[in-house]
């Protein structure tokens, strides 16, 4: 059976059985939260509500936060662009579609997939859509650009590279798609030679944005088990890429995996299975894994430095830093700060209780963050005072 519209993890095993058979328990049921000494105080600085949110289905639309500003959509297609410091609307558009990716790009426009499999380009300044172009499926994953391309992973397992100015298809790569797969789609990693791309068949490949042509090409996640489950070997997480020419890899029941970008090569490995983004800051490297526990572990050698499993079970977001700390989402609509060196909760605030999926965004002592339902919010972090 063909099972690619499943829903994003949440509880993990559960929801991806969603659709296959009844209901089971979660691999790693949720810890409850307990009570600790807080160091940070997230103060609200402003909300507002995006339209409907992410819908039933949780479709990852993550906001994109640039100059100032930060432009944020809703399932039904009512984007927005919202003043970071005041929350005031700057403007506001009906597109008229349903949304379905995150946001990508430029100095010039915004780049949105859609269910119907269209990419649409938006002028940043007003809203206005300068081109739109069909790609192969859904599109899930947040276009990628660099100066010539759009670059486009839809749920089928094509990656499309569109004219940037005109929308025109430039070239496309197709990979082999098993049965089943997680609900989501690797956004690829664009950089101006080249695009990194990762498949639910556990392969990452290089292709060369000139042609689509394979660089190279090789295999993260191996399938193994008995059941469908077992063998899945998404690779949902972007590749993350350092100045010093190393990628970052996670796999779902795969590795995670320091790379030679150039060529391939392996620099370390260790047995961890992740569907989130890691997160690399400085010489340490955090990732969620399918547990939710949080890691940071040593870029240059693999080793982990700790390893917190305080938030297990709780379909935490992927990583992001903010002045010190690393700040997660939970399932409940939690924000959960920990401190970057130790891993020791440092702070909490709740959203709301309809969860929070897609990460969370961050500026200097600030963190937004989008819940299901669509409630936006800004937080400033504020020491606690020691008297």
């Amino acid at each position: 059976m063909k099972l690619t519209h499943l829903l994003l993890p949440l509880g993990l095993t559960a929801t991806l059985l969603t659709g296959c058979a009844g209901s089971v328990e979660p691999q790693y049921p949720p810890k409850e939260l307990k009570d600790f000494t807080a160091k940070v105080d997230l103060d609200e600085r402003w909300d507002q509500s995006i339209g409907e949110g992410l819908g039933r289905a949780r479709y990852p639309l993550v906001p994109l936060v640039d100059s100032g500003t930060i432009y944020a959509v809703d399932e039904n297609g009512d984007l927005r662009a919202i003043a970071t410091d005041s929350g005031d609307t700057e403007w506001e558009v009906q597109l008229g579609t349903q949304i379905s990716s995150g946001i990508g790009g430029d100095s010039g426009r915004l780049y949105l997939g859609t269910r119907n499999g269209e990419v649409m380009a938006v002028d940043r300044d007003d809203g206005s859509v300068e081109w739109t172009s069909r790609v192969s499926s859904e599109v899930l994953a947040p276009p990628q650009v660099n100066s010539q391309l759009v670059v486009v992973q839809s749920v089928d397992g094509a990656v499309t590279a569109l004219d940037r100015a005109s929308g025109e298809e430039r070239w496309v790569y197709s990979s082999s798609q098993p049965a089943l797969t997680l609900r989501g789609t690797g956004a690829p990693r664009t950089i101006e030679p080249v695009t990194f791309a990762g498949f639910a068949n556990g392969r990452l490949v290089t292709l060369d944005n000139r042609s689509g042509q394979t660089l190279w090409d090789m295999r993260v996640a191996v399938p193994k088990g008995r059941t469908e489950v077992d063998q899945l070997v998404d690779l949902d997480g972007q590749p993350v890429l350092t100045q010093d020419g190393r990628l970052f890899v996670t796999s779902y029941n795969g590795r995670l995996l320091a790379l030679e970008a150039t060529s391939g090569k392996v620099l370390w490995e260790r047995d961890e299975s992740s569907y989130l983004t890691p997160l690399v800051v400085g010489n340490y490297l955090f990732t969620v894994n399918a547990a939710s526990h949080v890691l940071a572990i040593d870029a240059d050698t693999g080793r982990v430095m700790w390893d917190s499993d305080t938030l297990e079970g709780r379909s935490l977001t992927a990583p992001a830093f903010v002045d010190g700390n690393i700040a997660v989402g939970d399932y409940e609509g939690y924000i959960h700060l920990l401190d970057a060196s130790t891993g020791e909760l440092t702070g909490r605030v709740e959203l709301g209780d309809d969860g929070l999926s897609v990460p969370l965004l961050t500026g200097e002592r600030r963190i937004y963050a989008l819940g299901n339902d669509g409630t936006l919010a800004a937080y400033d972090l504020e020491d606690v005072s020691s008297d």
